[in-house]
């Protein structure tokens, strides 16, 4: 059964980690007000709502798990992306 509580958690949780992201690789308060800061927290929010899915837990290490792919998942979409992104 899907639990509203546990699944908006998970989300901010995803997006919390996707803010740390931006937060620790920003060089200065211009990177964080960026467009692709947005896209790297939506991204984190996303991550979270779909890890949620894939686990269907509400333990303690899957809630640290969640953010953590909150923070890693950013990277690791951008990295498939770049990779499959038609080269001139």
């Amino acid at each position: 059964m899907i639990s509203s509580v546990t699944l908006v958690i998970s989300i901010i949780l995803g997006m919390v980690g996707g803010i740390t992201n931006v937060v620790l690789w920003a060089e200065s308060w211009a990177d964080i007000k960026q467009f692709k800061s947005f896209k790297r927290i939506v991204t984190g929010a996303i991550v979270g709502f779909i890890y949620y899915f894939l686990v269907q837990n509400s333990g303690f290490p899957d809630l640290i798990m969640t953010y953590v792919a909150g923070y890693f998942g950013t990277d690791f979409l951008q990295g498939i992306l770049e990779k499959f992104k038609p080269k001139p």
